[in-house]
């Protein structure tokens, strides 16, 4: 199968350091290659794949100061698609809403994987302007908010198998936060449940630039205390270390996580996850299996009592069972097969009517 890949330009692919979608299209990509599909990947000039690279912008736009309209460049990459469309089975877009205008009128099947929150009032008109185009999500959840959308399938996300294993040597001894500092992460909820729980917590997170007053009045006063240690954004070698030292990590969001990459991280390690009930959150975790979800800080602290009688080696095989890249990638391979037969029924009709 042709397939091209469209992501997003703010992030290499993968992306250096944070970057959901980014990395989960640099996952589905090498996944795709490796199944002996001929794969585009249309995404910034420095980022790194096995599949053909198409550089619609020389450089990530997070790493481009010269850059002040992001939209731009964006809208060279939608172009430079449309151009090559025809050489290809299926688009695969992860741009949002941006590819509805131009490839609803075109005769190659595109599909968008939407990766953000889609509660957003504005949103609704988008979908009703385009109820036709087809969408797949990261979880059931994230659906909600847009019932009327032409959904095709939910697809969870997946990492490659090895790429994050756990390191048997590492005691486990801490609790952990990976991912980004904003307010629905809820950082400061994590620090509140280990003060509470007695436990050291360790924070790998990123600060973006929208969030820094935010992590300056109300997170960085937090991190004085002698249980909390703030050591910034890591990459993905330092994570298996990261993870597997730790007792669980702690994801106590307060808002509709439409998935959540940093939990199937963490069960790739083999370490449990004790997330707050909220979005893609009951999807994820198996409760009693790979953590425990939980309404509030209290609740949070009661499971901790309970998580060394989760098996490490029983997370990591559910990893392996639901959330690998390669099973990601069969899923949108049954689906982009989907959307080529559906394209090409009305051409068969118009055959057999001579």
């Amino acid at each position: 199968m042709r397939i091209a890949q469209i992501a997003p330009l703010y992030e290499a692919v993968p992306p250096k350091f944070y970057g959901g979608t980014e990395r989960v299209v640099s996952y589905l990509t090498e996944a795709l290659v490796e199944q002996g599909h001929e794969v585009t990947l249309f995404a910034s000039g420095d980022s790194v794949t096995s599949a053909n690279l198409e550089a619609a912008w020389p450089r990530a736009l997070r790493l481009d100061p010269t850059v002040r309209d992001a939209l731009a460049p964006h809208i060279v990459l939608l172009e430079r698609v449309r151009q090559m469309a025809h050489q290809f089975d299926v688009l695969h877009f992860h741009l949002d809403y941006l590819p509805f205008p131009l490839f609803s009128q075109m005769d190659t099947p595109f599909v968008t994987t939407l990766h953000g929150r889609l509660d957003l009032p504005e949103l609704q008109p988008v979908f009703e302007t385009f109820p036709d185009a087809p969408v797949i999500s990261i979880s059931d959840s994230q659906r909600q908010p847009l019932a009327q959308a032409a959904w095709q399938n939910t697809i969870y996300h997946g990492l490659p198998k090895d790429l994050l294993t756990p390191q048997t040597s590492k005691k486990p001894e801490y609790l952990a936060f990976l991912g980004r500092i904003c307010p629905e992460k809820r950082v400061d909820t994590a620090i509140r449940i280990a003060a509470l729980s007695g436990l050291p917590l360790k924070i790998a997170a990123k600060v973006d630039k929208v969030d820094q007053e935010y992590f300056k009045s109300e997170i960085e006063p937090l991190l004085s205390s002698a249980n909390v240690e703030f050591i910034g954004e890591i990459n993905e070698a330092q994570k298996p270390e990261f993870l597997s030292g730790a007792k669980a990590l702690l994801f106590p969001i307060d808002w509709s996580e439409p998935f959540g990459l940093v939990m199937i991280e963490a069960m790739a390690c083999g370490t449990p996850v004790i997330a707050f009930n909220r979005g893609s959150v009951p999807e994820v975790i198996d409760p009693g299996v790979t953590g425990f979800i939980c309404e509030d800080a209290q609740g949070a602290v009661a499971a901790l009592q309970n998580i060394d009688t989760l098996s490490r080696e029983a997370i990591r095989a559910q990893f392996e069972r639901r959330f690998t890249s390669h099973i990601m990638a069969q899923n949108y391979v049954d689906t982009y097969q989907a959307l080529i037969d559906a394209a090409q029924r009305p051409v068969l009709r118009r055959v057999a009517a001579g």
